[in-house]
């Protein structure tokens, strides 16, 4: 299983790097490097498109050579980053869709709902499929524009929680409520750590600890991190806050490490606007941030970090190697 997941994932990255990295200079606009990621509303201006998706390459009516729709690109992503559970993407029914565990689940402007709930789209917020960023961009003072449309969107979150539909990742998890969900999680020692996580992850958080062991021999920062902290959180049956959507924690796929002081910084942004208002000028240097060897580690693996996100969350990691693909970023292969 693990082999057949990091071939495909290696022969579908070539073509997803490529493919994505030619349609991303035209769609500069619609790609924030902050992305909203688990904790959003719907922060990623354009990249949600609603419109119905373009047929494969090569249909009639395409022009030749034209780049991958976002549907197509979104589809192969999750088919590469899931092999176990998704066959390949195809077109069919108007839409890019995948076929995981038997049912098909169609793009749906990003929703992915199955043939049943696709005239309910309107329904439904969605999904946050973002192109990853590999850095975190600089730091830019926000403008009074970006005050107020981050003020909108945080009283939006409260006035109209968003909803996702989940059925998607409630199949791929296969974990459809609270009872279900915990039959799949497993106890993991983690930096000397007990967290619960789904069994499926198992191997990748474990050379993700081993990734950051290595470091630790020769960076002081790393083992000052690894001695900080104190309480890791991996599963946790809820939803994203201000949201009807069901978080990453709920399927064991997310983990959270906080240390045992945070010196005065800011890792999260909704505790953060508790105190302050406005959250979202809190600059780099006033955010608890892990060392960039342990980010780099979880991220070879699949794993992408909620400090890039624009409603930070610095103590978050969540298993989305999709999203790294979308980035244009490779997933080291199993040994």
């Amino acid at each position: 299983m693990v082999y057949r997941r990091n071939t495909a994932i290696f022969l579908l990255s070539v073509f997803l790097f490529l493919s994505f990295q030619l349609f991303a200079r035209g769609r500069s606009e619609s790609v924030s490097p902050h992305s909203s990621g688990e904790d959003s509303g719907l922060d990623v201006p354009g990249i949600y498109g609603q419109e119905e998706d373009a047929p494969p390459s090569g249909s009639a009516g395409n022009m030749e050579n034209t780049p991958p729709s976002r549907g197509e690109q979104v589809m192969k992503a999750l088919a590469a980053a899931y092999p176990e559970a998704i066959g390949g993407a195809e077109y069919r029914d108007g839409d890019w869709a995948v076929r995981l565990r038997g049912v098909w689940y169609y793009y749906a402007g990003g929703r992915l709902l199955t043939g049943e709930f696709r005239s309910r789209s309107g329904e439904y917020d969605p999904q946050p499929f973002y192109n990853y960023p590999e850095n975190l961009p600089p730091w830019r003072e926000p403008s009074q524009e970006d005050a107020e449309r981050f003020r909108s969107m945080a009283r939006s979150r409260r006035s109209t929680p968003g909803k996702r539909a989940q059925f998607f990742f409630d199949d791929l998890w296969r974990s459809h409520d609270r009872a279900e969900s915990y039959e799949r999680v497993k106890s993991l020692r983690f930096l000397g750590h007990s967290v619960l996580v789904h069994y499926s992850i198992l191997e990748e958080l474990s050379l993700v600890e081993e990734k950051i062991l290595a470091e630790a021999k020769t960076s002081a920062e790393v083992r000052r991190w690894i001695d900080s902290l104190e309480t890791l959180t991996g599963w946790n049956w809820r939803t994203i806050a201000d949201t009807q959507s069901r978080s990453f924690h709920a399927y064991g796929a997310a983990i959270d490490l906080l240390p045992r002081s945070l010196g005065g910084m800011e890792t999260y942004w909704l505790w953060t606007a508790e105190r302050s208002p406005e959250w979202w000028a809190v600059p780099y240097s006033r955010r608890f941030h892990p060392p960039e060897a342990v980010i780099k580690a979880f991220e070879n693996y699949g794993f992408v970090w909620g400090g890039k996100w624009t409603f930070f969350d610095t103590m978050h990691f969540e298993y989305r190697p999709e999203l790294l693909l979308l980035g244009g970023l490779s997933i080291e292969a199993h040994r």
